[in-house]
This record gives C-alpha cells, sequence and structure tokens, in this order.
C-alpha cells in the first residue's frame, strides 16, 4: 500500500517526531503532505526548507490531515488531546500515539467515539528507516490498520502486540537503543585502552555490532549459537566472557531492563 494519499501530522516534534519524519522523507514520503508542530517552530527550521508545513498550531495541523501522531510528552498527553478532541473526526482521522506509559482507554476516552486509535512505539533508529515499531489498535478495520503498517514500516520493521505487552516494547526497543549505544561506548573505550585510537575504535565495534545483529536476523539463529562459533578452548574470547560475567555482564542488563520497565509504571 502506497501512502503519498495520507496527509500525515506529527504533533510534538521533539527528537523522536523528528526521527520518524525523517524516516518518512528519506522514504520517499512527499514533505509538502508532512505536517510538523512544536512550540518553538525555529527547531524544525530545517524541515520547513525541506518543503514540510511546520506550525505550532495543534488544531491548524488536525485540520489539514487524515493520520495523527501524537508525540508529545506523556506529562502533556492528557491536556493536548482535550484541547484539540473537538477538531478530530472519526470518519477522517486515525489517531496514533507514541507517547510512554499511557495506554489506549485513557485517551480514547477524550476523543470522540470510534475514532480509529493506535498506539506504536518506534525508537530513534526511524531516523535511518531502522527502526522497530510495536503497534496495537483499537477501533481500527483493515484499511487504517494496513495504513499505520505501512506507514511505520517505511522507518523500518514493524511487529503488532497485545497492548500490555506495550510498556515491555517500550523498554526493550526504545529504551534498548540507549542500552546498546552504552554497550557501544564501553567496547570502544577498551579498544582505545589495547591500543586503537578512537575513531579506528568506533569504526572496528560498530560494524562489529552491525555484523552480530545480521547474523542473527539473516541467519535466525540463536546467539548462543554465534557465541560458539567464536569460543575455543583457553582461548582469548572464552577468558573475556568469563571475565565479564564474573563482574555481573549479563545480570545487570537484565536488571537494567527490569528497573526500567518498573520505572514506566
Amino acid at each position: 500500500m502506497r501512502i503519498n494519499h495520507l496527509r500525515i501530522a506529527i504533533i510534538g516534534t521533539g527528537n523522536l517526531g523528528k526521527a520518524m519524519a525523517l524516516g518518512l522523507l528519506d522514504s520517499g514520503y512527499s514533505a509538502n503532505k508532512l505536517t510538523l508542530t512544536r512550540r518553538n517552530t525555529e527547531k524544525l527550521a530545517a524541515f520547513k526548507e525541506k518543503g514540510c508545513v511546520v506550525t505550532s498550531n495543534n488544531k491548524e495541523a488536525i485540520s489539514n490531515a487524515e493520520l495523527l501522531i501524537f508525540a508529545v510528552k506523556p506529562y502533556n498527553i492528557h491536556q493536548i488531546l482535550g484541547e484539540v478532541a473537538a477538531a478530530i473526526d472519526a470518519k477522517k482521522h486515525r489517531v496514533v500515539s507514541v507517547v510512554t506509559g499511557v495506554n489506549m482507554s485513557n485517551l480514547t476516552a477524550l476523543l470522540p467515539k470510534d475514532v480509529p486509535f493506535f498506539r506504536a512505539m518506534p525508537n530513534t533508529a526511524a531516523d535511518v528507516n531502522e527502526s522497530i515499531t510495536c503497534i496495537c489498535h483499537t477501533n481500527a478495520g483493515t484499511e487504517e490498520v494496513d495504513e499505520v503498517n505501512t506507514v511505520f514500516s517505511t522507518m523500518g520493521k514493524t511487529t503488532f502486540i497485545q497492548e500490555e505487552l506495550m510498556d515491555a516494547a517500550t523498554v526493550l526497543g526504545a529504551c534498548g537503543i540507549a542500552y546498546v549505544m552504552r554497550f557501544i561506548r564501553a567496547m570502544v573505550q577498551g579498544g582505545i585502552e589495547i591500543g586503537f585510537d578512537a575513531k579506528t575504535a568506533s569504526s572496528i565495534v560498530t560494524q562489529t555490532v552491525k555484523g552480530a545483529a545480521d547474523l542473527l536476523i539473516e541467519r535466525g539463529s540463536h546467539p548462543e549459537s554465534e557465541i560458539d562459533k567464536v569460543t575455543t578452548p583457553k582461548g582469548c574470547t572464552i577468558a573475556g566472557l568469563n571475565e565479564m560475567e564474573h563482574h555481573g555482564f549479563s545480570s545487570s542488563l537484565i536488571k537494567g531492563i527490569r528497573t526500567s520497565y518498573k520505572r514506566i509504571d
């Protein structure tokens, strides 16, 4: 399904909103059909230069779009939805929330009855069309589901889940970007310590991480099977892995994921 017929508004274009906008534009979506809102529109000047409509007026943006993506802060979503609810038409609009930790029932209660409503959780890799976006929905028919899936597929991969897993998806997919970045940073620092300059270490590490992910994606294999291929008896790989585990490498990561999940509540 093509989506250039669909006019899209991103309400609250912060870091995630910008990443989604860039993903859409990089996929060939028409800039003049994309409206972006933010209180300080000067921060969206680069998008205006690309041909996007930029405004601080959320109601104006809604009136000129069919698909509405709300990317505001969690503490603002109820107020903003309340302010614009009268401008939303169940027959015209599809509403998507990418807001962390706010469930669909809380938000649909503020909107006209039967508005097709989606929760989606992409991550900032949408910027380079490599996001994983988890999606759930209510009041949506096949056409609306296909449209929303197509929109987020331009930014990477999508998967549909039950809403009760959305907070977990937020931690694993969205917070997960930060976890991986911290791991990469630590590997680069280790590389510098054993002799590489920062640029070379970063080049080696980032390609290694990309290659490791591609092995799992392309082969559908389990991480342990790929680990076994590079760990030889009395070798340097198993020595390093065991030292990391002695210091709680896997345990720390699992505990961090659980702590992030609890914080959403």
